[in-house]
């Protein structure tokens, strides 16, 4: 099947209703056939208690047998052809739904992965898993209202035609009872609309400290800070309960009103149809057609109702998805445009002077830890800078054509959840054996070893499942699989033993022939095989040169080596 998904347009997330209606335009047929299928089947309703009189006037009134027959056939078969189509018309709702909720998701996702980094600083995590979790459903719900909603509206109009033609009174007390019902639930929908937005809010905060909370366990547990923040959950969860309890309040009355205010109405349209059939005005046939006419009209008009309710909570739900797809990704989101250098060239940070030749491995070691890693991000276009490539700025290259070939390998680069063989994989197509490869050049080939089911053992999100030295090995052979012109890898070996470290330096250098690497640590074993290595001071270029050309010439360098083995040493341990 073809893919028919199309992110929306910035137009289209300008206010809620606007996304509503990108969803319904963006699968127009379906929601034809949906409203099509939903009107036959309203007005199909109204059809039987017209079936039901005519077989009571002309066939038991008139004791007619052949027309009571004929009239309680043809009322057999409405009933078989409305659940026809009340099968269809469910199937095809079920499908828009469906296909908005996916729609949804795949906007929510491609949004943030073009934030990338940027994310944490705009939105956490708990507000995904909430849009995810809760949003999706919602604003999928609220397109119900798009068949029976739209066959409501015709199946009131063919009814009050129907009554009309029995009897006007009749026909305007429809007419004039029905809107007053959906007008009567009207400041409740919008006090919903009010508490449901807090009480997303509220919930989008609640998730996000709860995603805080397990991603931290282990942390806590060390600082002793768990119970701290299990207060602080359960003192928000509380008054998220509190909020909860006034949409519910709301929501019920609604519920209660949907049901209860069509009884009453038709209580009061069985009163005057009796009234008139007791005074002579009115045919026992009709006054069986009316009664089914106005029982009928219970369905429409709690579609009415419920339907609103339903837009309501979708429109609080749209609005905190197209706040999130409305975030922009800081210096990231740029008009850049220009091609990518055709071949290797030059990355250049003028801002620390650190100049990476093409096919090169390079270290970048700093007096000050924060400065290596900074010259990363500006040559890896994470923050605003200078930076170019081949003598153009990298802000000023199309994203796309920059990402494809310049790859940042931070140290808590994410790990998704899947087989060992899909997190190696990444995005890329799997290949069995460049996957043993990447493994065995990142050191790892001990950890797929020691799984039950090698490489198709499964590695939780963020690699729970792994020690910390094991997660930084499988983010080195996510990397090296991934096998970018550039990389530009943060501290890749700072996690594990010099045994393993050694082991991990060594097979980073062959699988990186030929190609552009930078590489920030303090390790002797990883500055040893480097190409050139480039000391900075005060986040500057003081000195460039071999590991051991440096630790003859510069003093403080050899200081800051030596200081950086002992710490290694003692992580070791």
């Amino acid at each position: 099947m073809a893919d028919t998904f199309h992110p929306p347009a910035p137009k289209d997330i300008r206010s809620p209703l606007r996304f509503l209606l990108w969803l319904v335009t963006s699968q127009r047929r379906r929601v034809a056939t949906g409203a099509l299928l939903g009107s036959l089947w309203m007005v199909g309703l109204a059809v039987p208690p017209y079936l039901l009189s005519r077989a009571i006037d002309d066939g038991l009134r008139a004791q007619d047998s052949s027309a009571l027959l004929g009239w309680t056939a043809a009322l057999f078969v409405m009933g078989v052809v409305n659940a026809v189509v009340g099968i269809l018309r469910h199937r095809t709702m079920t499908k828009v739904r469906m296909d908005a909720s996916f729609r949804t998701v795949r906007a929510t996702v491609r949004q943030a992965t073009s934030l990338g980094a940027g994310l944490r600083s705009q939105a956490g995590a708990g507000e995904v898993v909430a849009i995810g979790m809760g949003d999706v459903q919602v604003i999928a719900m609220s397109l119900t209202v798009m068949g029976p909603g739209v066959g409501a509206v015709l199946a009131y109009l063919v009814v009050a035609a129907l009554l009309l033609s029995i009897s006007p009174l009749l026909a305007v007390v429809v007419l004039a009872g029905v809107p007053l019902l959906a007008v009567t639930v009207g400041p409740l929908q919008r006090r919903l609309l009010g508490v449901g937005s807090e009480y997303r809010q509220r919930q989008g905060a609640l998730t996000e400290l709860l995603v805080d909370v397990v991603t931290g366990l282990r942390v806590l547990n060390g600082l002793g800070g768990k119970d701290v923040y299990a207060s602080r959950y359960g003192h928000r969860s509380r008054e998220l309960r509190e909020q909860g309890y006034r949409v519910g309040a709301v929501t019920s009355w609604i519920g209660a009103l949907a049901i209860g205010l069509p009884a009453l109405f038709l209580a009061l349209v069985t009163w005057l149809t009796a009234r008139m059939a007791a005074e002579g005005s009115l045919a026992v046939g009709d006054l069986v057609a009316v009664y089914g006419y106005t029982a009928m009209l219970v369905t429409p008009v709690y579609a009415f109702i419920e339907g609103g309710s339903d837009v309501a909570r979708g429109l609080v739900a749209a609005r905190r998805v197209i706040d999130f797809l409305g975030l922009r990704p800081g210096h990231l989101h740029d008009t850049g445009r220009l091609d990518a250098p055709p071949g290797p060239a030059v990355l250049h940070d003028p801002a620390s002077g650190v100049q990476v030749p093409p096919g090169a491995l390079i270290a970048l070691i700093g007096d000050r830890p924060a400065d290596a890693p900074a010259v990363v991000e500006r040559l890896g276009r994470f923050t605003p800078s200078d930076a170019a490539w081949d003598g153009h700025r990298v802000d000023a290259m199309a994203p796309d054509q920059f990402r494809e070939r310049v790859l940042v390998a931070d140290n808590d680069a994410h790990l998704f959840s899947g087989t060992v063989r899909e997190v190696v994989a990444g995005g890329q197509a799997i290949d069995h054996e460049a996957i043993l490869a990447a493994i065995g050049s990142a050191a790892a080939t001990d950890i797929v070893q020691a799984m039950p089911e090698g490489l198709d053992s499964v590695i939780t999100a963020q690699g729970a499942n792994l020690s910390g030295g094991q997660r930084q090995r499988l983010r080195l052979a996510r990397a090296l699989y991934a096998r970018p012109e550039v990389l530009l890898a943060v501290e890749p070996t700072s996690a594990v033993d010099a045994h393993t470290e050694a082991a991990m330096a060594a097979g980073l250098r062959a699988a990186r022939t030929g190609l552009t690497t930078v590489v920030t640590s303090t390790s002797p074993l990883v500055l040893e095989l480097a190409d050139t290595v480039v000391y900075l001071v005060g986040g500057q270029v003081e000195a460039t040169g071999t590991h051991q050309h440096l630790l003859h010439a510069r003093a403080d360098y050899r200081a800051l080596v030596s200081r950086g083995a002992e710490e290694e040493e003692e992580v070791s341990r």
